[in-house]
C-alpha cells in the first residue's frame, strides 16, 4: 500500500519549510505551514486530483497532469509543483485516488 494523503501531506509541509529554512525572510511563517491539508473528493469532482489546503489558501490539482484546476495558493505553489516532480509523489496520489474510487469515497488510508 501506497502513503497516504496525511504522510504526503507531511512531506509537502517538511519541503516547504526546507526550502525555507536558511532564507533571511523576515515575511515567512513556519507555522502556517501547520495547517497543510490534502484531501480528494471522489463524488463531488470525478477528475483525478488532490485538494491542498495551505492556511485560507486552496487549489485544486490534476493528478494526472499536475496542473492547477481550480483556487490559488499563491507563492506556495512552486513547490507544490516541485513536490511533484519528486520520485513516487504523483504514483502514491493515484494510489490515495484509487482506493478511494474502489472503496466509493471512503477514507481507507488512515494508518495512524
Amino acid at each position: 500500500m501506497g502513503k497516504s494523503l496525511n504522510q504526503l501531506a507531511q512531506e509537502l509541509k517538511k519541503l516547504i519549510l526546507d526550502a525555507n529554512s536558511g532564507t533571511s525572510d523576515k515575511s515567512f511563517q513556519p507555522e502556517k505551514y501547520n495547517n497543510l491539508k490534502m484531501s480528494m473528493d471522489v463524488v463531488q469532482e470525478p477528475t483525478p486530483h488532490v485538494r491542498i489546503s495551505i492556511g485560507i489558501s486552496e487549489a485544486l490539482y490534476n493528478i494526472n497532469t499536475q496542473e492547477k484546476m481550480e483556487g490559488s495558493l499563491g507563492q506556495n505553489e512552486r513547490y507544490v509543483q516541485r513536490w511533484f516532480n519528486k520520485p513516487n509523489v504523483v504514483g502514491n496520489l493515484k494510489d490515495c485516488w484509487k482506493r478511494r474510487v474502489d472503496n466509493r469515497g471512503k477514507i481507507t488510508d488512515v494508518r495512524e
